[in-house]
């Protein structure tokens, strides 16, 4: 596995996409998100983000275009967090346990695609 630095400075090589990926729970993904979650073993973000992704939460129109997600790791443990605009939170899950190897990670889900702040 790749040490946290390299990740970070990998995910910047990142920009557009010209592949989306599907994701079984109807959103898609960017190949630098793709990347982040075959190189730090992170599947479980994207399922994660895409299961709170229902009928309830999409209600608010804001959320329908636009989230920005912040991955937040202390120790072996984490916070998700959901916000709509800056510093707007929505939605905050507490992780007990998460061996992702980045101590942050920001993404952006536009229009039901999940990609990298720099690929936006």
């Amino acid at each position: 596995m790749k040490k946290p630095d390299e990740i970070t400075a990998d995910l910047k090589q990142f920009i557009g996409s010209d592949i989306i990926y599907k994701h079984w729970l109807g959103i898609g993904f960017t190949e630098g998100v793709k990347y982040l979650a075959d190189t730090a073993e992170a599947y479980w973000l994207i399922d994660a983000i895409a299961s709170h992704q229902t009928q309830t939460f999409l209600s608010n129109t804001k959320l329908q275009y636009f989230q920005i997600w912040h991955l937040l790791v202390k120790g072996k443990s984490g916070t998700l967090i959901c916000e709509w605009d800056t510093d707007k939170e929505i939605l905050r899950q507490e992780l007990e346990y998460t061996d992702f190897s980045l101590s942050s990670i920001k993404l952006y889900l536009v229009q039901r695609v999940l990609m990298l702040p720099n690929e936006y």
